[in-house]
């Protein structure tokens, strides 16, 4: 249940439990709150819940912002919504945040926030293997009985291996380590874009223009930022400065973990910038009550992440 604090015109964060009922209690709760943001639904999962995009500001020239793409890792997703929050709360009173005036920024370039790519992942995580509807027998029978860690979609597919950018090498390196069949983790599916999640974000993209992308992922306090030849030069830079105000590392992945995610298609595909920025630190899921601390380290960096 949310509870809003009328006084500040807030929520109380610490109220939300991150499945799907309470995402859209949120939701409901955030728009209610702030007409500055509009809110629509992209698309449905493979199990038929919502995936919802919000935007803020100007259309023109927008930022996308993009997060729990991994079942487990839904405190991304609480991340984005606070800070779409904060940004609606700049564009309507002139609010700044981390001492920098981003209402007058948006209202002459947008930011589009998907704060849940994967929200079947994220309920298996927390509700277990019923949550996969026709699927949950598969769930069951890949986790063990255990959905604590899971991190793919309701049919086992990793979405974040299943981006068509490198993606033939690395179901090769799969499966070299033994994954070859629906799992919680790293299984890249039959093909590019098998998985519905995949497949309508890389359509958003294709159909609208992003002057560059952020995925949000846990954990680690890193920051990746390239992706082969096609990189831009000026990401290194816009890495360093997002690493200069978090505190964060820039990184280089580990070779399971290099090619077939968000970041890679996009920097692939477009040649334009994309990061994915591994927040917080200790074991997956990270616990609600890190939210506060990860909001107050990262806060200057989304607002540079949306004005650079």
């Amino acid at each position: 249940m949310i509870f809003l604090k009328a006084y500040h015109h807030n929520i109380n964060w610490a109220s939300f439990v991150p499945d799907a009922q309470g995402r859209e209690e949120l939701l409901s709760a955030l728009c209610g709150l702030h007409s500055s943001v509009n809110r629509r639904v992209l698309g449905k999962s493979l199990c038929g819940r919502p995936i919802d995009l919000l935007q803020l500001g100007a259309g023109n020239d927008p930022v996308l912002l993009c997060g729990a793409f991994h079942g487990m890792e839904w405190l991304t997703s609480l991340l984005l919504l606070r800070f779409t929050a904060q940004m609606a709360a700049a564009l309507e009173t002139g609010a700044l945040i981390s001492d920098i005036s981003l209402g007058g920024f948006l209202r002459r370039r947008g930011v589009v926030v998907i704060p849940c790519v994967n929200p079947d992942g994220v309920e298996i995580s927390l509700h277990g293997s019923a949550a996969a509807g026709e699927y949950r027998e598969l769930v069951y029978n890949a986790s063990q009985g255990d959905t604590s860690r899971w991190q793919a979609n309701a049919r086992g597919v990793d979405l974040n291996h299943n981006f068509n950018a490198g993606w033939e090498s690395l179901h090769a390196l799969e499966r070299e380590q033994g994954i070859h069949c629906p799992a919680p983790t790293r299984y890249g599916g039959e093909y590019p874009e098998s998985e519905p999640e995949t497949k309508l974000l890389c359509d958003f993209c294709r159909g609208q223009y992003f002057r560059h992308a952020l995925a949000f992922h846990s954990q680690g306090e890193e920051i990746y930022w390239d992706f082969g030849e096609d990189t831009p030069q000026k990401s290194r830079l816009m890495a360093q400065v997002m690493a200069a105000s978090s505190g964060y590392r820039v990184s280089e992945p580990e070779a399971i973990a290099n090619g077939g995610g968000f970041k890679d298609w996009f920097l692939s595909y477009f040649h334009r910038p994309a990061f994915t920025i591994e927040i917080g630190k200790g074991k997956n899921p990270l616990p609600l009550s890190d939210l506060p601390e990860i909001h107050c380290t990262l806060e200057e960096m989304l607002v540079f992440s949306v004005i650079m």
